[in-house]
């Protein structure tokens, strides 16, 4: 699903990524774990498209190579092939939870009533039938990073990127999100890779992955 090689990433003279190589099965889930300041994001950003790496990397995501691909072409890819989740869900506060949902489809030229029908389906899946209509504010934190989950998962993606997805919610909330990704994996078969300090959600993965200093260890 994800091949990436020598992944190298610097901002100026300070080097973030020192030389990252790794393989990701379809429908795996893995965890990417270390202290703050290790890289984790970067890397995270680099493999869904949001960031460039250093010239000389290698990145391949269900076979269609990414680097290569322009701004337009990337947009695309990214918006049909990749979900992302964040720790702060940035939903659009002036949007009902449908309407938050719906965007990503829009985005990718659907037919409205095509997007609508997948995103009532999707968030009455995730248990939040009752609301639909409900704005960000009205919703508990919880809720709302179920809405961005739906989110992410609006076009079908092969694999969903998520960074400290359960990093804001109480350990009760945090443990059913987690329980929710792998029933998501199970059922669609999604490819997760998660950025985590949740050191339950990471002895839940398939795999985890520990980051140093830029490196893979």
């Amino acid at each position: 699903m994800i091949v990436a090689k020598n992944i190298y990433k610097s901002f100026g003279d300070l080097q973030v990524l020192k030389g990252i190589d790794l393989h990701i099965k379809k429908k795996e889930i893995v965890a990417i774990v270390g202290p703050s300041g290790a890289g984790k994001t970067t890397l995270l950003q680099i493999l869904g498209t949001l960031d460039q790496p250093n010239k000389g990397a290698f990145l391949s995501i269900n076979n269609q190579e990414t680097l290569d691909l322009k701004d337009k072409k990337i947009s695309k890819f990214r918006n049909s092939h990749i979900g992302f989740i964040f720790q702060f869900h940035q939903l659009l506060p002036e949007f009902t939870a449908l309407e938050n949902v719906c965007i990503p489809g829009f985005i990718a030229g659907k037919l409205k009533k095509d997007v609508v029908k997948e995103a009532t389906e999707i968030l009455n899946y995730l248990q939040l039938s009752h609301r639909l209509n409900h704005h960000p504010n009205e919703l508990s934190g919880g809720e709302q990073q179920r809405v961005a989950v739906a989110r992410a998962l609006i076009n079908k993606p092969d694999v969903i990127f998520a960074d400290e997805p359960t990093g804001n919610l109480d350990s009760a909330t945090a443990d059913s999100l987690h329980a929710l990704f792998f029933d998501l994996r199970d059922t669609f078969g999604h490819t997760f890779v998660i950025v985590t300090h949740n050191l339950e959600l990471a002895k839940m993965a398939d795999r985890t992955l520990s980051m140093k200093d830029g490196l893979i260890i």
